[in-house]
């Protein structure tokens, strides 16, 4: 009988109530992962415990707010008393757009917390439980944003989101490099324009209005893809069968 690819292991995803999160969480599962569901929004986030329960899956929910440091540690510890943790996904992000006249230095402010603050609080608890244990995968999220996405940066412009993203970059290199002796791979992934609950209605309506810019027009597959084939490339990055991976980024981007 084949063995799953995640058997035995426990891992934590941020932002597990929607979208990208959430299909990572079932995916994991799936997988024979034990999972640590993390999210402000306790509503969403028993919705995919219900999802995990139908499977027959382990699971913890936790409702925190990741950018706060007064909460991740009592999340971690925790996390860490339930089960030893093995994988940390990062997919808390987000912000504000606007165009660079417009935009204040809160709405900076406030896109550089959700992605890179919480990136940063949850990687360092989670490194301080995985060294120990000479063991660990952290997967981070970026996003072709980091490239400056065609369709957000022309119609409502998206610095503060795109200079978050390509820190994702930055911040996986760093410490691959500095976790390189640990037992412990740090990788990110990039979605592109991607059906999610939140931001499939706005990229759908750019497509049906036939922008010049529009996603169908600039990727090459010409359609959006699935929070499922994001969470597909989070899994391989999640297991042994990246042991030998870490430090890059890995598009799921349709092409572009």
């Amino acid at each position: 009988m084949k063995q799953s690819r995640l058997s035995g292991r426990t891992a934590l995803v941020t932002g597990a109530g929607l979208g990208i999160g959430r299909a990572t969480a079932l995916r994991l599962a799936q997988e024979g992962a034990s999972l640590i569901l993390a999210d402000r929004n306790e509503e969403e986030m028993a919705r995919t415990g219900t999802m995990l329960d139908a499977m027959g899956a382990d699971h913890l929910a936790i409702a925190c707010d990741v950018t706060d440091p007064a909460a991740v540690t009592p999340l971690f510890d925790r996390a860490g008393q339930w089960r030893p943790l093995d994988i940390l996904v990062n997919n808390v992000g987000g912000g504000r757009s606007g165009k660079i006249t417009d935009l204040s230095p809160d709405d900076w402010d406030h896109t550089m917390t959700l992605s890179l603050r919480s990136m940063f609080l949850c990687t360092q608890a989670a490194v301080r439980q995985m060294t120990p244990r000479s063991y660990g995968r952290i997967v981070c999220l970026s996003s072709g944003a980091r490239n400056g996405t065609v369709w957000n940066a022309f119609y409502t412009g998206a610095a503060p989101y795109s200079t978050a993203k390509a820190g994702v970059i930055g911040f996986v290199r760093a410490l691959a490099i500095e976790l390189g002796d640990s037992g412990i791979t740090i990788n990110a992934v990039a979605p592109g324009p991607i059906d999610t609950e939140l931001a499939g209605p706005y990229l759908r309506a750019m497509d049906e209005k036939g922008l010049d810019y529009a996603p169908s027009r600039m990727v090459p597959m010409h359609r959006l893809g699935t929070p499922r084939e994001v969470a597909d490339a989070i899994l391989f990055l999640a297991s042994d069968e990246a042991s030998y991976i870490t430090g890059i980024t890995l598009d799921v981007a349709g092409g572009r």
